[in-house]
């Protein structure tokens, strides 16, 4: 290799890792903060008085309906998914920020709106960086590294979990300030650091229109279904299993670090997986990862000792992410040429299965 083609060789690394890092930092904060973050502080709100178990679970259901309603609006940045991402870790930062300023359960409307909008841009942050990182390291042949971008969520899980297990005696509204600004700075650097697209292949085909999309959407409807029972699967523990090793144990420095062990065994998961993701078929890993992860959901309906609420956040935390990981390839082998409404109905379905798992589980 000369010295011109190592350098340009050396270029292509770097970009790809660029490429990587503004996945997993979008993931981090918009999905592992601006979502999740709200399991891990809600024991505290409810200690605190702002909320109930019951303000707590509108709550949560507002976020899962903004997420429902992100996604099904996310398709609108098809054409240029980085300015969505853009768009929704500004809104994340945002709400997250706001969040702080309620102090009282007289405030559960506002608090509601400000979840809601809070689903709505993860969301958006979900498809757009999903669709635009993929879309860019197959045109690297790099999409072997796409789980590390689906560990992104692990590791915001494992910010906001490690902060509310050491700092779990400041008040939550100090917390939610301290998250937010970390949004903030995230979204700066995902803004800055955007390498220069790299052109599609020119044997790449054009799809002939929206409706050839819609067709293959159509032929494509068992992932559908299968990413929302995959969303109907998980949400129950991934929410409460905070609360519930609250009530095992009311010491922050004990109950705090079951959400910390949820996203390691999410991020570490994901990256370990990339040995498997470029050599095995995706349908297979996403098959194995599902059972894993019905495991972990049935584990704490026979007994909710910290060890097995330990146990299912491992569980739940190894699956979901290579689950998505894996699911969100092969939605992009299926439709290379554009991914995004496909992976929009899929993030739809994930919303919609995780609003009918906790009315279902109510009602029972």
């Amino acid at each position: 290799m000369n010295p011109s083609q190592d350098l340009g060789a050396r270029h292509s690394d770097l970009s790809t890792w660029r490429i990587v890092a503004i996945g997993v930092v979008g993931f981090a904060m918009a999905t592992g903060i601006g979502r999740f973050a709200f399991a891990a502080l809600l024991p505290l709100m409810i200690r605190e008085g702002t909320l109930t178990v019951v303000t707590g679970a509108e709550w949560a259901t507002a976020n899962y309906v903004g997420y429902l309603i992100g996604a099904l609006t996310s398709a609108r940045f098809s054409a240029n998914p980085m300015r969505g991402l853009r768009l929704s870790m500004v809104g994340v930062t945002i709400v997250t920020l706001a969040i702080a300023l309620i102090s009282s359960p007289g405030a559960n409307l506002a608090g509601i709106v400000l979840r809601l909008a809070a689903g709505i841009f993860t969301g958006w942050a979900t498809v757009c960086a999903s669709s635009w990182c993929l879309t860019e390291l197959a045109r690297r042949n790099a999409t072997h590294l796409s789980a590390w971008i689906f560990s992104g969520s692990g590791a915001g899980i494992v910010l906001s979990g490690m902060m509310v297990w050491l700092g779990g005696r400041q008040p939550a509204s100090w917390l939610w300030i301290e998250l937010g600004l970390m949004v903030g700075a995230a979204a700066i650097f995902t803004s800055a650091r955007q390498p220069a697209p790299t052109p599609p292949p020119a044997a790449a085909p054009i799809p002939a229109g929206a409706a050839k999309t819609m067709r293959q959407i159509g032929a494509n409807w068992p992932m559908v279904v299968c990413y929302g029972i995959f969303g109907f699967g998980y949400i129950i523990p991934a929410t409460f299993l905070p609360v519930m090793a609250q009530r095992q144990m009311d010491d922050p420095l004990v109950f705090g670090m079951v959400w910390p062990i949820f996203g390691a065994a999410a991020a570490l998961s994901g990256v370990i997986s990339t040995r498997w993701l470029g050599t095995t078929e995706a349908n297979r890993i996403w098959a194995v990862s599902q059972g894993l992860m019905g495991l972990g959901t049935a584990l704490p309906i026979f007994t909710q000792s910290l060890w097995a609420l330990g146990l299912s956040g491992v569980l739940m935390g190894c699956s979901m992410t290579v689950a998505a990981a894996a699911a969100m390839l092969l939605a992009r082998k299926r439709m290379p040429n554009d991914p995004t409404p496909l992976l929009a109905r899929m993030t739809a379905a994930l919303a919609l299965g995780q609003i009918i798992g906790p009315l279902l589980v109510r009602s029972l």
